[in-house]
This record gives structure tokens, sequence and C-alpha cells, in this order.
């Protein structure tokens, strides 16, 4: 019997997981997306077209790989439809590669309103959502009032629909009585014809995908997990409150997917050779200055499904200990290191300095973390170009110090190292 292998972001999201993933892919068979909704992107470019993969697994671009939407995933059908076309127009059999879990939650037209409307209300103490409806469809869920794939085609449907679309008529008109849109948006008539719509065109899709993921286990089919954001920004064990409404540790992969924990294989932690962060919260080795804003430029750092520039700043050691920790990580992949190899001195957190006390563990505490200050420890840079190097032992002693010194001091093993953004341009170590 076969194991799963995930890959998970060990930060705040976009480290590039999408190019793990993809190398992963090319002999998996089966792709999952476990937790989290269209608020996250993969970008993967394949054959020269640049695809932003929302919430079909990205393994799904190998052409034979089968995607899978787990229970744990909150789910837009409308940016679902958008992204089965646009495969579909590029030559991708989804009809046969697709499935669907019948428990993963809907996004409803009133989620987004209620994300934007709660973000507003927020005022200087904003979270950073992207205004997907993600938080709301979560907080559905827990509240037991969600409505889940299977949902939509069960009788009761349209007067649950109701039921919900009146209740979030009243919620929205009492945070912003002055908007005059809300009835507009809120058209029940419309909403349902939308939704009894993309049901239809989903339906082939839907499975139970419990039962289909241990099955394929059980017939030593190589599977792989596809992390959604990353460890700082997990419900539980990130920088809360600025973090996502899910789980995207280890532990949301095996609720998110309904696989248990002697079902995981590897575990791969993805990160950058610098730190990056999109939205609000703490970041200890942010870099306000010209260092920052070039590391910015030279990794193109703005998002996938937002387009914001990203926070930039020194690899955090501390943090990826954290997320060492927290996820058992097996191997780690480090991207970009053609990025940060353009520096003449490249420098990386190795502790905290809070309040006069020196520490190397990581802490979630907002005042912890808005007082600590990064201790450093200097490399020297200037790797030339990597893009010839197909082995470690072809990579210029600089770059192969850094590496190096990231193992030692997590005490994981690089597997995986990026030396620009193609999908081949990557080192993989046995």
């Amino acid at each position: 019997m076969s194991k799963a292998d995930v890959v998970i972001g060990c930060f705040y999201g976009d480290e590039g997981k999408g190019k793990v993933i993809d190398y992963l892919g090319t002999d998996a068979d089966i792709a999952v997306r476990a937790t989290g909704g269209d608020n996250a992107g993969h970008t993967i470019k394949v054959n020269g077209v640049k695809y932003a993969m929302r919430l079909i697994p990205s393994g799904i671009l190998s052409g034979h790989t089968i995607g899978v939407i787990a229970n744990g995933v909150v789910m837009n059908p409308e940016v679902l439809l958008a992204e089965i076309e646009n495969l579909k127009v590029h030559g991708y059999d989804v009809e046969n590669y697709l499935k669907i879990s019948d428990k993963t939650q809907v996004i409803l037209p009133y989620h987004p309103m209620i994300d934007v409307a709660l973000e507003k209300a927020r005022k200087s103490r904003k979270i950073g959502t992207t205004g997907r409806g993600i938080g709301p469809a979560y907080c559905d869920k827990y509240e037991r009032s969600g409505l889940r794939v299977e949902d939509l085609y069960a009788d009761s449907f349209a007067e649950r629909l109701k039921e919900h679309v009146e209740s979030k008529r009243a919620l929205l008109k009492f945070y912003d009585p002055e908007d005059t849109s809300i009835d507009e948006k809120l058209d029940f008539d419309r909403i349902l014809n939308h939704y009894r719509g993309y049901a239809e065109k989903l339906k082939p899709y839907v499975c139970d995908t419990v039962t289909y993921l241990h099955r394929a286990l059980e017939q030593d089919k190589k599977v792989i997990v596809e992390g959604a954001q990353a460890t700082l920004l997990d419900i539980d064990f990130g920088s809360y409150p600025y973090v996502t409404s899910s789980n995207p540790t280890i532990g949301g992969v095996i609720t998110g997917t309904g696989l248990s924990a002697s079902d995981i294989g590897n575990v791969y932690g993805v990160i950058k050779a610098y730190s990056s962060r999109v939205g609000e919260g703490p970041f200890v080795t942010e870099l306000l200055d010209a260092t920052g804003d070039r590391i910015r430029d030279l990794g193109h750092e703005y998002g996938t499904t937002t387009g914001r520039p990203r926070r930039c700043g020194w690899l955090d050691l501390v943090t990826l200990k954290y997320a060492k920790r927290i996820n058992g990580l097996t191997a780690l992949s480090v991207n970009h290191i053609d990025t940060i190899g353009r520096f003449d001195k490249i420098r990386v957190c190795v502790a905290y300095d809070c309040n006069g006390t020196v520490t190397e563990d990581f802490s979630t505490s907002l005042e912890f973390l808005n007082a600590a200050k990064p201790i450093y420890k200097e490399f020297d840079g200037n790797f030339g170009d990597l893009s010839g190097c197909k082995s470690f032992e072809e990579l210029p002693e600089n770059a192969r110090a850094y590496i190096s010194f990231i193992e030692e001091y997590i005490g994981v093993s690089v597997k995986f190292i990026g030396t620009g953004p193609g999908r081949e341009e990557m080192i993989v170590r046995e």
C-alpha cells in the first residue's frame, strides 16, 4: 500500500509550491487539494503557457494526473468552471481527470460581500483578506449551516438557499445600511438559477473522494497532496488573527482529505531563499528599504490571485524550524536561490532578540513578534548564472555554503533547489 506525499508552504504562502508539485506530478497518479479556496494560487508555466491554478490541483497539468478537490476546500463554482474551461481550451481532458468531493463547501454570492463588509468594519485592524468569501464560507461550515456540493442536488436546495439569502441579506444591511445594492446583488431567483446551472455542469466530477483516495492508496497509486497558503497562515498555528480560515498545515491535510496519519509519506516543506508575505500582520525579517524593494523586483513578488506587491525580507530560519516541528518535514525545497544570489552579501535570521532575551524558538504571540528583532548571520553572495547547474556539486561554492547552512540549522535535507523560474530549472538531489 502506497503513501501520500505532501507539499506544504513553510512561511506565508507564495513560496513556489507549484513548481515542486509540478515536478512530483510528472509521475503521480493523483494530485489533491485539501484546504483553502480561490484566495490561493499556484502559477505554473507549461510549454510556454502560464496557468494560474486557484482551485484545481496544479498536478493535473502533467496530462496524466487526476486532480481531486477534497472536502476541506471551500469552492466558488464560477471560479472553478472558468478554470475548467481554460484547461479545456488548452487541450486538457478535464472530464476524465478531475474529481470534486461531495463534501466540499460551496461559496455563495453573499460570502464575498460579507468578507468585504467585515474587513471594512475592522478599519485600522484589517486582516488583509482577499475579499473572496473564504472566511465567511468557513464560518458557515463550522456554524453547521453551510451548503456542501451534495446539497446542490438535494430536493431541499431551493428552500435552504432561500433561507440563507434572506438571513445574509439582513446581516449585510446591518453591517452597511447605506448600501442600496444589496437587494439587487442577492436576488434569490437569479442566484438559484445560476447555482442550478453550476450544479449541472459540475455533476460529472462529483464523487466520494474519501473512498476514492483510500482505494487509490490500496492499489499502490502515487498520490500527492498540494498545500495551499502556508504554515504561518494556519488558523491555529499562524500569526493569529492575520491568518487564513483553514489549516494549511499537516493536520489540515488529514481532515481535509479523509486520509489518516499513517497514510502520509514524505512531507516536503517549501521556502524561498528569502522571505515574503502578502497582507497585514507581523513579519520579523521584513526589509522596508531599497534591499527589500530589490528582492521584490528581482523575484517578481506580486500575488498570483490578487496582484498585490509582496512584502520582502531575509530568510528566517527561526520560522522555518517552527514549520518543521508543526508539519514533521522530511525534506525541504529552496526556491529563488538565483534571485538571492544576485546580492553581494546575504543575511539569514538565526535567532530573535525579544526585549533582551535571545531565542531560537518561534511564537505566534503578536506581542512577541512585534517586539522581536532579527539576529542575522551573513553569507557571501554573487552566485552568478545558475542556469547551467544540474547538480548540487555544480553550484558555486557560496551557493552550496548557503544551502548547507540551512540544512545544518534545521536538521532537514534540501532535496529541491530552484535555480530559475522555469519548471525545468530545478536541481533534484537524491
